[in-house]
């Protein structure tokens, strides 16, 4: 697996500069990814990213300018899946654990969220002033730190940031809009509820 160093190294050898501080939380979070990711894939376990990270791989894309932190890998999954999921994720290292009404994998020694990979249920409100369930899974590959991965659609992740619609997930939609994510064709699939939200949400400085 590619150190943090070796990551610093190939940048200065392309001449990018790098955010260190930045980029080594980054690094962190997309070390526990790949290593979910692996156990996920080779058990067959349907999967998506979704959350802060899929924002950020998606504004990356589009303007690396506008590159928003995150703290959180959190992956969606089916929940007749759960009990596999907790027999896979074991064997390669994360231990599961429920707390405040968060299922979670930790990965490494410590009892920390720092390595955690937080679990999201297709179809499921994860708040009962949701909007509306979380969709079913459905990803896109992308590559990511030399990985491939599965990460929610971006129509996908716009509706679920408007159902949500905690103040991160607004601030989330401000910076998707910015680097124009969502487009015209994203708009429509919009329910008039969460096209009012988005509208709002553009209203709001």
């Amino acid at each position: 697996m590619l150190t943090f160093e070796q990551f610093l190294a190939d940048a200065a050898d392309r001449g990018e500069a790098v955010n260190t501080l930045f980029e080594e939380r980054l690094f962190g979070l997309v070390g526990v990814l790949h290593k979910i990711t692996d156990t996920f894939t080779s058990h067959r376990i349907p999967h998506e990213l979704i959350g802060g990270l899929a924002v950020l791989i998606y504004v990356e894309e589009a303007n690396p300018e506008h590159t928003p932190l995150t703290r959180d890998v959190d992956l969606m999954v089916r929940r007749s899946d759960l009990e596999r999921i907790k027999e896979a994720a074991a064997k390669d290292g994360f231990r599961f654990r429920h707390a405040a009404g968060v299922d979670m994998l930790i990965y490494g020694p410590a009892e920390s969220a720092k390595n955690a990979v937080h679990l999201l249920f297709s179809g499921e409100k994860v708040r009962p002033n949701q909007t509306t369930p979380n969709p079913s899974i459905k990803p896109e590959h992308k590559h990511v730190h030399g990985k491939d991965v599965l990460v929610i659609s971006i129509v996908d992740l716009i509706r679920m940031k408007l159902s949500s619609y905690r103040l991160k997930d607004q601030v989330h939609i401000k910076t998707m809009d910015a680097v124009g994510l969502i487009t015209s064709d994203a708009e429509k699939t919009l329910t008039p509820e969460l096209a009012a939200r988005l509208k709002h949400v553009r209203e709001t400085e």
